[in-house]
């Protein structure tokens, strides 16, 4: 990959992943077809699938390309699995399924590839157990497989210690199987997809501030769903715009929920030339059309509740903070250290052979900005979002980049370099 010149044109994202495996599963839970317009069929969500098809669910497509059909019939209609349910690399399907599976009365296994065996799991094992579910796995159930026996559930009040919402909608997915209320207080607030979708659904959620409470035994309605376009992966391309000389890029539909808009607000500290235009909601989630132009970027503090709210938009802000005159301190990002790859550490490893300024914090990074970048040969690691965040990192670097294993953005981003390379004026 060379550095360009400047990057214009309108960049279409893909459906929001988060969103798009919620819908998977409520749909499978629901009553009724579910009909999911701009679905993300990229790894993850896939893996989704792919579970929920092994539990009996039956999926069609439309004959439009990224709509996806669920027959819903229930959740009785779901069946034990012959065998291992495979969640791949996916971390929202492992911890988002074991608390669908808690509330099913049959025995399953849940399983993925290394990275994820690799992933904490305790975090939902522990209160799932605590509201009456049979969960092992290994080291006493910090690490997949886990093996669930679910049912007989009990309504828990559960005090997250870390924002987290795979944590948080595991337990108000059991707590629709559950007798009586299960109730989730945060820290912080965390991204609400979950609620959102529970609610359009036709569930009852009850939220006073950080806390949120579902009643058990509610029947859900399949429901047509439109999947706005992820913010997350909008952000690689808000860097890149406004760190490219000469740059003006339009991404239409993004979602812009606020549990999720971080990017946004950090971007504008930094100086960023951003832009949100019409402004609408689309099924329970708000939606705009994003505008960025290149601008000058200077260094800031990303810290404390904004954390949760831009945890996966870290990699590609680390890119930002090394462009930017100044200093940016990022803190309180210990999560990183459990995602794909330890996301701190490899991101002090790789952008420093750009030539960037890094100090690796216990829970974050000091990133002193305006060093020019160098091109370099950088690893993505397996890393979807490590891989998209070099590669904005090469366009702007002098010299060729060559970012390795970078397949790996079918994850979330199967089109990234092609609409990426549509964009280019070389």
């Amino acid at each position: 990959m060379e550095p360009v010149r400047s990057l214009r044109g309108i960049v279409n994202v893909p459906g929001d992943k988060s969103i798009s495996h919620r819908a998977v599963m409520l749909g499978a839970l629901a009553e009724g077809d579910t009909r999911i317009e701009h679905f993300l069929a990229g790894d993850d969500c896939l893996a989704t699938v792919r579970c929920f098809q092994e539990l009996g669910v039956q999926f069609t497509g439309s004959g439009e390309e990224d709509v996806l059909i669920v027959r819903g019939r229930g959740p009785e209609a779901l069946r034990e699995p012959a065998d291992v349910l495979n969640a791949a690399n996916s971390g929202t399907t492992m911890r988002l399924l074991a608390g669908i599976l808690a509330g099913l009365p049959f025995f399953s296994v849940l399983s993925g590839d290394q990275s994820l065996r690799r992933r904490p799991m305790r975090r939902i094992t522990g209160p799932l157990q605590e509201m009456g579910a049979g969960i092992w796995g290994r080291r006493g159930g910090e690490f997949a497989p886990l093996a669930i026996r679910g049912g007989g559930l009990h309504g828990i009040y559960y005090q997250l210690p870390v924002a987290s919402a795979q944590v948080k909608s595991a337990l108000l997915l059991a707590g629709l199987f559950a007798r009586g209320e299960t109730t989730v207080a945060e820290p912080a607030p965390s991204r609400d997809h979950t609620e959102r979708l529970l609610k359009y659904f036709g569930a009852e959620i009850k939220i006073a501030g950080n806390t949120i409470s579902i009643p058990g035994g509610q029947r859900l309605s399949g429901r047509p769903v439109k999947i706005p376009g992820d913010i997350s992966a909008a952000a690689f391309f808000l860097v890149a715009g406004a760190c490219t000389p000469d740059s003006e890029l339009f991404i239409p539909g993004v979602g812009v929920n606020p549990t999720r808009t971080g990017i946004l607000e950090v971007l504008r500290q930094m100086g960023a030339d951003l832009e949100e235009l019409n402004r609408r909601e689309i099924h329970g989630e708000p939606v705009a059309d994003l505008r960025v132009r290149s601008s000058p970027l200077k260094g800031t503090v990303i810290a404390g509740e904004l954390i949760p709210r831009l945890i996966d938009e870290i990699p590609v802000l680390a890119v930002a903070a090394a462009v930017a005159e100044g200093e940016t301190v990022i803190r309180d990002a210990a999560e990183l250290k459990v995602k794909e790859s330890d996301r701190l550490a490899v991101l002090a490893a790789e952008l420093r052979k750009f030539n960037a300024d890094l100090e690796e914090l216990p829970d974050g990074l000091i990133i002193r900005g305006g060093r020019p970048l160098r091109g370099a040969v950088c690893h993505s690691h397996g890393d979807h979002r490590m891989a998209m965040a070099l590669t904005v990192a090469g366009l702007t670097a002098g010299g060729r980049t060559v970012v390795k294993n970078a397949g790996c953005v079918t994850v979330s981003f199967p089109r990234f370099y092609d609409v990426l390379n549509s964009l280019r004026e070389k």
